[in-house]
């Protein structure tokens, strides 16, 4: 008896605990989402998009780099029981020093990155963009600290404020006709602020001393970790790259912002629900029947929004890049409303992955990223040579592919399978569809585009949260529950 009153306080603990650390990262996200789309909305408007090409094509870079630095050490760390000031030192004069070393190498290759996308003006941006890596890297160790706290609200402060004061600065920079610098102080700002504020709050400050010895034991781990990270970010980021090297930097600029503007809601689901992941599925996960009932529920909470949002954006992303753009970025809508179909299934993933890492299930993880990585190499074989639009439509079978690998996976390792999948996120693809597409058929005859959207919006939600009441849909319940306890708190 004593023992299942001790598994029921456990639950209400870490309902308590997942549920605030949801709430404050799901701001976070959200919010930076929300200052990206706004700054982005000033910006697209008084930057060419040549400029944002230049920036685009540079991405898979800086991402390389990144996940290089971090070395999956990070992420060991989060899952080390007793962390002492010796594992932090060591980690980060390894970071810093990796960091440094990569900036060398990316700052003598520049040039050869303006002969192959041929644009010589590259070189210069890119050595100053770059530097945005080593301010990342001083960065780490901090934020590994408060994720370990759970402070996600000091997070959310951070990451909020800096994005705040390099995007006021961007906008300020593009007004003054500064164009694609204003891009790339944007991005520098934004780094050097985010690790300002994160060595501020924490008060950290690395000791003078340094272990060869933990780095090899965090490497054990983390080394399978690292590989699977850099052929996810090096395949999240290689399309404009590819596109910069065949196609005019105009077009680079089309699809890197519909991806950019697609990735906006599913993002900040993803990056939400995978930093709860982290820190709830990394405590149970030695127990088979609970991480199960937490990754059902996180699947079921993010079908709930995912699937409703990405078809909305479909049906609504011509009037809405003609509402904020005009007819200076149209081009990008056709890209943007196929790409969202590969962005709905994208949280998914994250989950997985998450699930795989708290397991201590590494060779999974790196199993499925090779996997996915020669899946996308004979995907741009094949479609490249037809054209940017196909490249796009690669991506959609690219995403089908992972999620199908991801859940035959997770069936193998805790019995969450294909069927567990479908009967949770099915309900809620299936109404989405419904009230979408009556949405649709419902507002043929409306021409003005705000009334467009408008309407088309209103309908589809409403509806969508209509027939999840009656069909007494889970999520639904779970929200509504929390609302009553919010109001009965104030």
């Amino acid at each position: 008896m004593s023992g299942e009153i001790n598994i029921e306080m456990a639950d209400s603990t870490l309902k308590k605990k997942t549920t605030r650390s949801l709430f404050w990262s799901f701001v976070d996200k959200f919010g930076q989402q929300i200052l990206n789309f706004v700054s982005m909305l000033v910006l697209m408007n008084i930057v060419t998009p040549d400029a944002y090409g230049l920036i685009g094509s540079l991405a898979v870079f800086t991402a390389f780099s990144t996940i290089l630095i971090d070395s999956g050490f990070g992420r060991t760390l989060l899952n080390k029981k007793n962390i002492t000031d010796v594992d932090y030192s060591s980690v980060f004069y390894f970071n810093i020093s990796l960091a440094l070393l990569l900036y060398l190498i990316l700052f003598f290759i520049t040039p050869f990155l303006g002969i192959v996308f041929n644009t010589p003006e590259i070189v210069s941006i890119a050595r100053v963009m770059f530097l945005s890596i080593i301010c990342n890297a001083f960065g780490l160790i901090p934020q590994t600290i408060m994720t370990l706290r759970a402070d996600f609200k000091g997070i959310t402060k951070i990451n909020l404020f800096a994005m705040l004061l390099a995007n006021i600065i961007a906008i300020v920079m593009a007004i003054n006709g500064y164009g694609v610098w204003a891009l790339v102080a944007q991005i520098l700002l934004l780094a050097v602020l985010r690790s300002l504020f994160l060595w501020l709050y924490t008060r950290w400050h690395p000791r003078i001393i340094f272990s060869g010895q933990k780095l090899r034991s965090f490497f054990a781990f983390s080394n399978r970790l690292l590989c699977s990270s850099i052929i996810s970010g090096i395949t999240n980021n290689i399309y404009p790259s590819l596109i910069a090297a065949y196609y005019p930097m105009q077009q680079v600029a089309y699809f890197n912002q519909a991806k950019k503007y697609q990735d906006i809601p599913f993002l900040t689901l993803s990056n939400t629900f995978r930093s709860v992941a982290m820190l709830v599925l990394s405590e149970i996960n030695e127990d088979r029947e609970r991480l199960v009932r937490v990754v059902s529920k996180l699947i079921k909470s993010i079908a709930f929004l995912s699937f409703p949002i990405g078809l909305l954006m479909v049906l609504l992303g011509e009037p809405l890049f003609y509402l904020f753009f005009k007819e200076k970025w149209l081009a990008s809508v056709p890209f943007f409303q196929v790409l969202t179909f590969a962005g709905m299934l994208s949280p998914f993933v994250f989950i997985f992955n998450e699930l795989f890492i708290a397991k201590e299930r590494s060779a999974f993880f790196l199993g499925l990223e090779i996997v996915k990585g020669v899946v996308l190499i004979l995907l741009i074989v094949l479609l490249f040579p037809k054209g940017i639009m196909a490249l796009a439509v690669s991506w959609i079978v690219y995403m089908v592919i992972t999620l199908s690998i991801s859940v035959f996976l997770s069936g193998r390792l805790i019995g969450y399978s294909l069927s567990h999948f479908l009967r949770d996120t099915s309900p809620y693809l299936l109404t989405a569809l419904v009230s979408v597409g009556a949405a649709y058929f419902t507002t043929l005859a409306l021409h003005h585009t705000l009334l467009y959207i408008t309407v088309k919006f209103f309908i589809a939600s409403v509806l969508y949260l209509l027939i999840c009441k009656g069909l007494k849909l889970e999520m639904l319940k779970e929200i509504e529950d929390w609302f009553a306890v919010f109001k009965r708190k104030k």
